[in-house]
């Protein structure tokens, strides 16, 4: 059981946020979710461009929603630099990231443990640095943590993914093995994908990025690089079994999906469905249903445009043949860390995606029912931080960090 602390009044933030629109009432309680024709979505700005319009009903700019919850932001730790990713640890603590390629334990209490001894070099240039960390499916039993991570490379630097046994004392991890190098290496600091999510198969799902430069969008769609994939792995980093381009010849056998951009977000929810978080460039985020050996468009598809204003050269908001998006938005959010809500402590946000912002500054809440986005709520906007991880505790809260040179750790739990 997780302990618990008198906090000191100045750390506790009450907070009933969200945004809504035309009164009414989904199944879950969520006021506001009513015919997408008879509401105001969240966002009203105008989109990146407008005359790319949606493929189905619903895809974009749904109804606001409000859960009508009643929370405390507790502020758990203060002093991170730039922590990158949170993983909520059995009988209390965390374990988290920092960009410049620290990993250490905050205790429950909000103590910040050192430097965990036996983490690899990264290179911290640009987008890159200590990134997602997840703990094996039998850590009680193993105590083994996987971490993905920008490793610096002869000749530039790419994704990759350890392990380690982390040591009883919090303090250092053994046997220390670089499970899998994504190829090709690359010369620049950007687009490093990296969410690490354990499916219910017990393998390792890896998103990538296509490392943002023009010169390598279109690997996005070639088989023979990881650049824009999803990738499955087994706990050793070997190719899963019944990946669906094993065998074939010049594909790598790692590959789940293709055809992405820079992932960023990924959670599999209570049905042991994989979704994934892209950032778009300018405009065209999105939210992806990822399934087996399907190509998801990038660069060929996208609702986004370049960052001059100029549409994308050859690329088009739909196109036969391709997956579009669940749920996209434009502008952009910026998604970073991604949790579905199963726990006790919000019954009335149980089942909901809550999405990291970055650029948004913001916690999203998006209600999906059958493989549709059907409301949106937005969470924390008054606190303008940058939110880059959201994990669900043991104790049914939600743990977030925030993206700053001074990041903190946030506990948000019910209004006591």
């Amino acid at each position: 059981m997780r302990a618990t602390r008198i906090l000191p009044a100045a750390l506790i933030l009450s907070s009933v946020l969200g945004a809504g629109c035309t009164p009414g009432s989904d199944a879950s309680g969520d006021t506001g979710a009513g015919d997408q024709g008879t509401c105001d979505p969240l966002e009203s700005r105008r989109p990146e461009e407008p005359d790319y319009k949606p493929t189905f009903e619903g895809q974009t700019r749904v109804c606001g929603v409000r859960s009508n919850v009643a929370f405390d932001v507790v502020v758990v730790a203060r002093g991170l630099q730039q922590p990158w990713a949170v993983e909520p640890l059995p009988g209390g603590g965390f374990l988290v990231t920092e960009k410049p390629g620290r990993m250490r334990v905050v205790s429950a209490a909000g103590l910040l443990g050192p430097p965990i001894v036996g983490v690899p070099a990264v290179d911290s240039r640009g987008q890159g640095g200590l990134l997602d960390v997840a703990l094996s499916p039998g850590f009680d039993a193993d105590r083994t943590v996987y971490w993905s991570f920008t490793e610096p490379r002869e000749g530039g630097n790419g994704t990759s993914v350890a392990r380690g046994v982390l040591a009883a004392d919090g303090t250092r991890l053994d046997q220390v093995r670089v499970i899998l190098r994504t190829r090709p290496t690359y010369t620049n600091n950007a687009h490093f994908g990296s969410r690490l999510a354990f499916g219910p198969d017990g393998m390792l799902y890896v998103t990538m990025g296509e490392r943002s430069d023009r010169a390598t969008r279109g690997q996005a769609q070639q088989l023979d690089s990881h650049f824009g994939k999803t990738l499955r792995i087994q706990t050793d980093g070997s190719p899963a079994p019944g990946n669906p381009f094993a065998g074939q010849a010049g594909a790598l056998p790692e590959i789940w999906s293709y055809g992405h951009r820079n992932v960023q977000g990924a959670a599999f929810d209570p049905q042991g469905r994989y979704w994934t978080l892209e950032h778009g460039p300018r405009g065209g985020d999105e939210l992806n249903l990822v399934e087996r050996g399907k190509n998801y468009g990038w660069p060929l598809v996208t609702y986004g445009i370049e960052y001059s204003g100029a549409r994308m050269q050859g690329a088009v908001p739909n196109r036969a043949g391709f997956e579009p998006p669940v749920y996209y938005w434009s502008p952009i959010i910026a998604p970073s860390g991604a949790q579905f809500y199963t726990g006790d402590a919000f019954p009335a946000w149980r089942g909901s995606l809550f999405v990291a912002g970055l650029a948004s500054m913001r916690l999203v809440r998006l209600v999906i029912q059958n493989n549709r986005v059907t409301g949106e709520e937005h969470l924390l906007v008054d606190r303008k931080r940058r939110i880059r991880d959201v994990r669900q505790g043991p104790d049914g809260a939600l743990y977030v960090v925030t993206d700053n040179p001074k990041g903190e750790l946030w506990r948000i739990a019910p209004r006591r």
